[in-house]
């Protein structure tokens, strides 16, 4: 059986959930478990976290649906609302929560006749400029929506366009929008802070918070973040070394010859590639670890197989172990690498058995 895998720690998860709920006081948080959990198994990830969270947040109602039909009774918020007017009624039915962040939805919920009203969480366009209703706009909607018999309640949310760079002003600015439209809407429910907001924004956790990457222990943070260094790897992405061979110096590695060998290199053939997510932009020196030592990418990442330097590493050989991310090795070091971020490695993945433990 080909060695390429990833092993995921739901014991780590539920680490992580527990620290955004920790680090939001008082504030329920709803963990993001859209993107097939950022490709850890979002089934999985819900069941792991069944017994603790507030609720989960998908992307769409396929997303929901799914988890419905495993058994997950929690609320479940669908974060780009229904798509078609005649998914409704599937919503009501499934008791799930609804952002509503378009006029043409605004409409059709307005004129539907649901056996059950919705709790809609009305999206505010405080700054990010990609989904929600602006400013101006936005009291006169709420109060519509707030006299509707279609909605049961309604939750105010905004998304952070720039959380994770604290010092640009930005999410100071996000905050003054939201405070300023909510004037005199009496808003009970408010949902702002994504897992920067989380990490780093306190005044911004109000009554939900919805953590996302942090949940699997990757940092939105391109810098060291003191909370986020609490989180623990979720995803291990492992595989073995299926083939080594000796070449003196000058000798060119993979594709296109991207790699020359400076010196007599030994080099370990890995069970990985990017038809399993691995990235096949990684440059020649990304980390990797073998038998748990530090070694690195020579030569292009190939569809089913990537080299490694094992020139240093005499004890390593056909069989031994690669870490391609995961303790000992994060996913943002990696992603930072690879010039791409830890939310792309995670979702890429492909094709790789996944296991779980915890």
């Amino acid at each position: 059986m080909r060695p390429a895998h990833a092993l995921i720690d739901l014991d780590a998860l539920r680490h992580n959930y527990r620290l955004a709920r920790q680090l939001a006081g008082s504030a329920r948080a709803l963990a993001v478990i859209k993107a097939n959990a950022y490709g850890h198994g979002a089934i999985q990830a819900a069941q792991a976290l069944s017994g603790e969270a507030d609720g989960f947040a998908v992307a769409c109602i396929e997303e929901a649906l799914e988890l419905r039909s495993a058994g997950i009774q929690q609320p479940i918020l669908l974060l780009e609302g229904w798509f078609e007017a005649d998914e409704l009624p599937l919503l009501a039915e499934h008791r799930l929560w609804s952002v509503v962040h378009q006029h043409e939805q605004l409409q059709q919920l307005l004129k539907a006749r649901l056996p059950t009203p919705l709790q809609v969480w009305l999206k505010l366009d405080s700054g990010m400029h990609r989904a929600g209703f602006a400013p101006p706009e936005y009291p006169q909607i709420w109060r519509q929506l707030q006299a509707s018999d279609q909605v049961a309640g309604l939750t105010c949310i905004s998304h952070f366009a720039r959380a994770d760079e604290p010092d640009c002003g930005a999410t100071e600015r996000q905050l003054a929008c939201v405070s300023q439209t909510l004037d005199g809407l009496s808003a009970t429910s408010l949902s702002l802070s994504n897992s920067a907001g989380v990490l780093a924004w306190p005044q911004a956790h109000k009554h939900w918070v919805r953590p996302g990457i942090m949940l699997y222990g990757a940092s939105p943070f391109a810098f060291e973040q003191p909370a986020a260094a609490r989180l623990r790897a979720v995803m291990n992405l492992d595989s073995r070394i299926i083939a080594t061979r000796e070449l003196p110096a000058g000798e060119p590695i993979g594709y296109g010859a991207r790699f020359v060998t400076p010196r007599p290199t030994r080099v370990g053939v890995v069970a990985m590639g990017y038809a399993d997510g691995y990235p096949r932009h990684a440059p020649d020196g990304t980390p990797v670890l073998v038998e748990g030592q530090r070694s690195h990418l020579i030569g292009r990442v190939s569809m089913d197989m990537l080299t490694v330097d094992l020139t240093d590493l005499p004890q390593a050989g056909i069989g031994s172990a690669v870490r391609l991310w995961g303790e000992g090795l994060s996913a943002d070091e990696v992603a930072a690498h690879a010039g791409t971020i830890a939310y792309q490695l995670f979702c890429n993945l492909n094709r790789v058995a996944r296991r779980y433990r915890g």
